[in-house]
């Protein structure tokens, strides 16, 4: 691209200890500019693919992601089962029960969804039993009356393993002595850690308990489904409610979690687009280096032109001393960019740890999660490349429009 005559002419002029040094200031912030708009953009898109992913993967991976739910108890739910799972975008189904109440030990009382599940279908489309601290999820036996609760949720009513906690639901039974609530004792057989958001919020007890306590005949108020492509969600709960449309609703995660995703998103693209106008402004200050600098180098010009230097050269003489400042910039903005993206979970979680800082508290995660994509290192590194290349041609070819005879004239 660059000729080798004007590749040594600028990489010396580079090098070369400026008679100005306030050329060489803007031409060091243009590039510590270009530095720290690379590594930050890469940083942070990095930690936003990190919440992107520990939302596909934890929140979904235990809320359902489609679901049809019944009007009334479905007893050949297996049936139906297998009608959904002829969709080929349906990976697994389980049957559920619903409910909602309260759970109270120890003098404390939570609000708590409890679902009843059959635990051999449910492995099949939830992560909980990857994220088993303590017991299994497969000692939720039918009769046994066993729970299994989140972490959260274990320590604010301080339990553990083998203890009985109460489940009060809503629902009030008439007696002898007035209308009281409906209760029942479950003995804590499991622990999960997903998330601080849903490991206080979720519970799981055997599907036919979850039935006796509600009073409902055998089966399934609805089937849950995981999707190979969790975007699809929409039209496969909309197929699977089509199969018994007068007594199946359809629902999926898009209503539930939907404002969650689209908000992290919203804030990748908003976030990014305010960082790479870091990147931008390191541009234009090539831009003001460079111009500076020809005005500095009239008379350098006006002598190579002479000696034959044609406008082409004087062109590529500039460019090159713009492009050094943008290759060195991007190279070393990528490699800190790279490094903070691979060590910011370990970094500010050692920071909320030693300072007692509670950083994560507002987040559905309790760390800050990064993943980095190759794809978003090449994207931001192309676009500064090009940005710096760019930044070079206005005062490259100004400098070759500069005329020898006026300009030694006052020289």
């Amino acid at each position: 691209m660059f000729r080798p005559l004007a590749l040594f002419i600028g990489l010396r002029y580079t090098r070369a200890e400026r008679s100005n040094g306030f050329i060489s200031f803007i031409s060091l912030i243009s590039m510590i500019g270009l530095t720290l708009g690379v590594a930050v953009l890469i940083t942070v898109l990095s930690v936003m693919n990190g919440f992107d992913r520990e939302l596909k993967t934890r929140i979904l991976g235990m809320v359902p992601q489609a679901t049809v739910i019944s009007s009334e108890v479905i007893g050949d739910w297996e049936q139906l089962a297998d009608r959904i799972k002829e969709d080929p975008e349906v990976a697994a189904v389980a049957p559920f029960i619903q409910l909602q109440g309260m759970l109270t030990s120890n003098g404390q009382v939570a609000g708590i969804m409890v679902t009843g599940v059959d635990p051999q279908y449910e492995k099949n489309v939830s992560i909980i039993n990857d994220h088993m601290t303590e017991g299994s999820i497969d000692t939720l036996q039918a009769g046994d009356f066993s729970i299994v609760l989140g972490e959260e949720m274990v320590q604010s009513l301080g339990l553990s393993i083998g203890d009985k906690v109460t489940l009060v639901l809503p629902e009030a039974s008439p007696s002898p002595a007035g209308v009281i609530p409906r209760f029942k004792r479950f003995t804590l057989t499991g622990i999960f850690s997903i998330s601080p958001e849903v490991d206080s919020l979720m519970a799981f007890i055997p599907m036919s308990d979850a039935g006796k306590l509600l009073r409902l005949p055998a089966g399934a108020q609805g089937i849950r489904m995981k999707l190979n492509d969790i975007f699809t969600a929409p039209i496969a709960a909309q197929k699977a409610a089509a199969i018994a449309p007068d007594r199946l609703y359809p629902n999926d995660w898009t209503q539930t979690h939907g404002n969650l995703f689209g908000a992290i998103q919203m804030e990748k693209a908003m976030v990014g687009l305010l960082l790479f106008l870091i990147i931008l402004v390191a541009a234009f200050n090539i831009v003001s280096s460079l111009v500076m600098l020809v005005t500095d180098k009239k008379a350098d010009i006006a002598i190579l032109k002479t000696f034959g230097a044609s406008p082409r050269l004087i062109t590529q003489v500039f460019m090159v001393q713009g492009v050094v400042i943008g290759v060195i910039g991007t190279i070393a903005g990528t490699i800190l960019g790279v490094i903070f993206a691979l060590t910011v979970s370990d970094i500010l979680g050692f920071i909320n740890q030693a300072f007692g800082l509670n950083l994560f508290d507002a987040y559905f995660v309790n760390y800050l999660p990064s993943q980095l994509r190759l794809t978003d290192v090449i994207l931001i590194t192309g676009a500064s490349f090009i940005l710096s290349f760019l930044a070079t041609i206005y005062p490259a070819r100004r400098a070759a429009k500069i005329q020898p005879a006026q300009t030694l004239r006052y020289e």
